[in-house]
């Protein structure tokens, strides 16, 4: 069961508040000589290690399903029912479900700073759109308070218009201690890190574009006016250089031209690179990605692993959590990710553990073959169990057990 939205005809505001304003913000101030923005001003989305981390995460969660779970006596099952073919499938007529789902996470990650609004529309009392808004469409105006001056609500304005908080999906991350209700994003706490690594960049650009790096230095002993013209420096050089295959030995006049090389300084000489290695760490860290997905280091299965379970899965429970309480009636129902198939597995270790579960009566062949990604097979429905592995309801009737079971009923005919 779906939740019904009432559409209220609603005032536009004059104006948006300042901090609504700042809550569109997509960077943060540093140093800077962009003439097509305010002097200083650079987008988090233009550094790449940013970009790279939070794609990665927009991808991951944006790949898990969506189940509709309900509560039972003997544990939680999966309903497959319009509404969760809604959630799971369509919930954007213009979107698919995962380019809908990355839009929330990489606003609410990146453009949003920490917040992103989906605006539900419906007909006939069931949902018919969740429409994802971009960042510069939303503000939030200044709190409900009541007469002592505590927050009782708050609402959200999209274009001018006011929404009351229950009427929107409002995804966040990291609850503002001033206006818990209101995420924060990571555009201060990446302020300097990202203007190191912007830094970096240029004096790497700078220094690989640098003329005054020769790896030849020839000098000559003549007139200095004779190479007063670039044209005459040219000249000695396809007269006594230049000419020749690759490889073949120069033949010089001896104590006129002498030739010294040089060794130029470089990134590693300057120490560039560990202080950029050390930014990118920080980045990682701040955003909590594996330091292999911003290109440090090597991919690490356990650390992925971890990844998936304390950065992604959290993500994830706080969407879910906002889609059950905003959309849901039933209190047996709730909305929950898949993220095991996120997991990395080896096909070796999911048949190793499918295996296990299958001698142990806890798992249908059928659903092991689902794991691997393989069809049913009609004759693997049936539990089973080791000894011999055959179905649970016909334990009874194996051949060792009936002669066991013949063998007593005759010893104790003779013994009568």
């Amino acid at each position: 069961m779906s939740r019904k939205r009432s559409q209220r005809a609603r005032q536009p505001t004059t104006t948006r508040g300042v901090q609504g304003a700042e809550n569109t913000l997509l960077g943060y101030w540093l140093k800077g000589d962009d003439l097509s923005l305010p002097s200083g001003y650079v987008r988090l989305c233009e550094n790449p290690e940013v970009r790279m981390a939070i794609d990665r995460i927009a991808d991951l969660i944006s790949s898990m399903t969506i189940h509709l779970m309900q509560n039972t006596e003997d544990g939680d099952i999966r309903i497959r029912n319009e509404l969760a073919k809604k959630i799971d499938v369509n919930p954007y007529s213009l979107m698919t479900r995962k380019d809908w789902m990355y839009f929330i996470i990489h606003t609410m990650l990146l453009e949003g700073d920490g917040n992103c609004i989906v605006f539900p529309t419906t007909r006939d009392g069931l949902i018919d759109e969740l429409i994802p808004l971009p960042s510069n469409m939303v503000s939030f105006p200044p709190p409900i308070r009541n007469g002592i001056g505590a927050v009782t609500g708050y609402q959200v304005s999209i274009q001018g218009r006011l929404y009351n908080h229950d009427e929107v999906l409002h995804f966040k991350i990291n609850p503002d201690p001033d206006q818990p209700w209101i995420g924060r994003g990571y555009r201060l706490i990446l302020k300097d890190v990202v203007a190191n690594l912007k830094q970096a960049a240029a004096t790497k650009k700078a220094f690989m574009g640098d003329k005054w790096r020769p790896g030849v230095i020839v000098m000559v002993d003549a007139d200095t006016s004779q190479f007063s013209s670039e044209e005459e420096r040219d000249k000695l050089i396809e007269r006594y250089i230049g000419s020749g295959d690759s490889g073949k030995p120069w033949i010089l006049p001896e104590g006129i031209i002498r030739v010294e090389t040089v060794k130029p300084l470089s990134l590693q000489d300057i120490a560039i690179h560990e202080s950029v290695q050390i930014d990118k760490r920080t980045v990682a860290a701040i955003l909590g990605v594996p330091a292999f997905f911003v290109g440090v280091g090597d991919f690490k299965k356990d650390e992925y692993n971890a990844f998936i379970q304390t950065r992604i899965g959290p993500l994830a429970t706080g969407i879910s959590q906002e889609l059950t309480r905003k959309l849901l009636f039933a209190p047996d129902l709730y909305f929950r990710f898949n993220n095991r198939s996120l997991y990395s597995y080896s096909l070796i270790d999911m048949v190793t553990a499918g295996t296990a579960l299958v001698d142990r009566n806890t798992l249908r062949r059928n659903e092991l073959r689902d794991w691997i990604g393989m069809s049913p097979d009609p004759e693997m429905r049936d539990l089973i169990v080791l000894e011999n592995y055959v179905p649970a309801n016909l334990l009874g009737e194996q051949n060792k057990l009936k002669g066991i079971k013949k063998a007593l009923e005759e010893g104790g005919d003779d013994s009568g």
